[in-house]
């Protein structure tokens, strides 16, 4: 029983060709016929669930917000009871937190962290510095807001944030990934 010729080269593959095979099959027998796609509709509820009850934040902090997200994490706030857990890799992350003036010197690294990043993806900015340079505005060195170089989804204002604020702006992106339902067969289901 051999599938296109392809059974026996799966044991040669390495892990991402493998992947890759395994995401090309699965999606032609999902394209095929009804079964696929009920699965598909019963299985977007699922994966909408998953997504938004595991946030895994890069935490990129430059400068005081980084310690006002440190206590968010701590047992008075628990950002963890919300599925925020902080990775310290850009190929383990979906959400980008910035927080701190950019400098036009970061500005390359911070674009290519978002890069690295894997879809689906989001990006908050958290405080003033990051929304809009904050005090350091008028600097030759600072960009004027990170949305200037990446698209942002959520801005949380504050100077420093306080933890609380920080909470309530995950769980406005939570509703955000809630409204883009989206499953394996449609780019977005509503």
């Amino acid at each position: 029983m051999d599938i296109d010729g392809k059974i026996g080269a799966v044991m040669l593959m390495r892990s991402k060709d493998f992947l890759a095979w395994v995401d090309d099959w699965f999606g032609r027998v999902l394209k095929r016929g009804p079964i696929g796609r009920g699965l598909d509709v019963l299985l977007t509820d699922f994966w909408t669930w998953a997504r938004v009850n595991s946030l895994y934040p890069l935490h990129f902090g430059i400068m005081c917000c980084a310690l006002e997200m440190a206590a968010a994490s701590a047992p008075r706030f628990d950002a963890q009871r919300l599925g925020v857990i902080y990775r310290s890799t850009p190929r383990q992350c979906d959400i980008l937190l910035v927080n701190g003036p950019v400098s036009k010197k970061l500005k390359p690294d911070l674009r290519r962290l978002y890069d690295q990043m894997s879809e689906p993806k989001w990006v908050v900015a958290m405080g003033e510095c990051a929304i809009s340079g904050g005090p350091f505005w008028q600097s030759y060195s600072i960009v004027e807001g990170v949305d200037q170089f990446i698209p942002v989804d959520i801005y949380i204002p504050g100077c420093p944030v306080r933890p609380e604020a920080m909470l309530e702006g995950f769980m406005k992106l939570q509703d955000k990934i809630r409204k883009e339902k989206k499953g394996a067969l449609t780019e977005e289901m509503v």
